[in-house]
């Protein structure tokens, strides 16, 4: 049986332009350009100004290298990527894959350098561009949560592969090479967490595409990087994850158990690149929907800031607790303040032309968003003891139009849910199937109610958990 690695590799090189949807090329256009926007204002930043100058004085005047965008200077691949990366970081203008990753900020570096020593066509580079995204995204995409809690950004220690797999598919890798690429990889990957928190400057996406380009060089030249570095009892997701098992600490929809063998699951038939989004506003991804959402429905519904009394905004609780609930530096469900959720939202019902500049529009209305944010909130979990859900969904005494077709709960500790059960107003149990399963033991649950509930005044949920060092006789 192949490793991860091997069927990873072998996908890779025969991928070719046409198998690529027309959505895919679309998307993969869409952050190519927003990549080179977000460069172009980067460049203009202290900190992008500051890695250009790195780059020169320590590499200028190799005779094969790669361009630093804007400034022209020739340096090593390596070199220029990381300048590019961190000129990308810097211009604010990301895209975005959930939440936590930024791929654009390390696979677009990366892929022009190698397009550009390579002379890749423009579908060459479209293709090598669409496989270093996807494999990047599948090798995040549920371990995200569970990656960031043990102190690992999991946007550069994800982003390495991607950088690499683009550039080892454009410079046309043998599949040996990709493979050794990814699994050099798995060595080079890097990324923490502590350093902001302590008034530092995080060092992310910039050193992965240097070292990315540096995976790709030693495999070009027969480094060999071994079979199982990705799964193995010592590998990747060991490390990083804490298992390869898939037992996972924190997930975005409460399941605590995945399978490595989703990695390649339907690889090429769906495509989870399209869940890749654009950050067009320099906020936190996780402020765009509410950004968005809220202009529209001031836009369909004629509604101004006058008109409302109140903003509710129920947000993954993931996403309250910036970078993580391990360990959060900036939360969402305390005091609405500037730069929060309820924030953006109200900056949205003040001014709702969609393109507005939210920079320059926050500087002259902050007062206003003030005042707004003492009736706006946004809901997430880690409110209430610690054995009652932080926050459930529906919210507690909400009022609801329709009935609710899930139930969520999540927990400041990892406990063994014992009991789930509704009524009606008139105190009549509502079975919604729910069974005690003792070897599920997680912070966060979510349960579908697998029929429509019966019209009611008034519902209730009663609940029951153990915590986790406790047996249950």
């Amino acid at each position: 049986m192949a490793s991860l690695s091997r069927e990873l590799a072998q996908w890779v090189v025969g991928l070719r332009y046409d198998d690529l949807p027309a959505a895919v090329v679309d998307r993969a256009k869409g952050v190519t350009l927003h990549s080179l926007a977000s460069v172009l204002l980067g460049s203009q930043t202290q900190g992008g100004r500051q890695a250009v100058e790195l780059m020169t004085a320590e590499e200028s005047g190799v005779s094969r290298g790669a361009t630093i965008m804007v400034d022209g200077a020739t340096v090593t691949k390596g070199g220029a990527a990381f300048c590019n990366a961190e000129m990308a970081m810097a211009g604010g203008k990301l895209d975005s894959f959930r939440m936590l990753t930024h791929p654009g900020t390390s696979i677009l570096p990366g892929a022009f350098a190698a397009a550009e020593t390579a002379r890749a066509s423009g579908r060459e580079f479209l293709t090598g561009l669409a496989a270093g995204y996807e494999v990047m995204e599948r090798l995040a995409a549920d371990f995200i949560p569970t990656v960031m809690a043990r102190g690992f950004h999991a946007g550069p220690v994800f982003g390495i592969f991607g950088a690499a797999v683009a550039a080892a598919k454009i410079l046309n890798l043998t599949e040996d090479q990709v493979n050794s690429t990814i699994a050099l990889c798995v060595h080079l990957a890097a990324g923490n967490l502590e350093g902001p928190r302590g008034g530092g400057r995080a060092l992310r996406e910039g050193a992965a595409v240097r070292n990315a380009m540096l995976a790709v060089a030693l495999a070009q030249a027969g480094h060999v990087g071994g079979e199982t570095v990705l799964e193995g009892d010592a590998g990747f997701y060991r490390a990083y994850a804490g298992n390869n098992k898939g037992q996972l600490t924190y997930s975005f929809v409460g399941d605590t158990q995945t399978s490595l063998d989703k990695i390649t699951t339907a690889l090429g038939q769906d495509w989870m690149f399209l869940e890749t989004l654009y950050r067009i506003y320099s906020t936190a991804g996780y402020n765009i929907a509410h950004v968005d959402v809220t202009a529209q429905l001031c836009a369909e519904h004629n509604i101004r800031y006058e008109d409302v009394e109140r903003v509710e905004a129920v947000v993954n609780w993931l996403e309250t607790q910036y970078p993580s609930p391990a360990f959060p530096s900036r939360r969402e469900d305390a005091a609405p303040q500037p730069g929060s959720t309820p924030y953006y939202t109200w900056v949205k019902l003040g001014k709702q032309d969609v393109n507005v500049n939210i920079r320059q529009f926050l500087m002259t209305t902050t007062s206003l968003i003030l005042t707004m944010l003492l009736s706006a909130n946004a809901y997430a979990q880690h409110s209430h003891g610690i054995l009652t859900p932080g926050v459930t969904f529906p919210q507690d005494d909400a009022v609801l139009i329709d009935p609710p077709q899930m139930i969520t709960m999540s927990f400041r500790v990892d406990v063994r849910l014992l009991k789930l059960a509704l009524y009606t107003a008139e105190e009549e149990w509502i079975n919604i199937g729910f069974q005690y399963d003792p070897s599920r033991l997680s912070h966060s649950f979510v349960y579908l109610i697998p029929f429509e509930l019966p019209a009611s005044d008034r519902s209730e949920g009663h609940t029951s958990e153990l915590r986790s060092q406790a047996k249950l006789v």
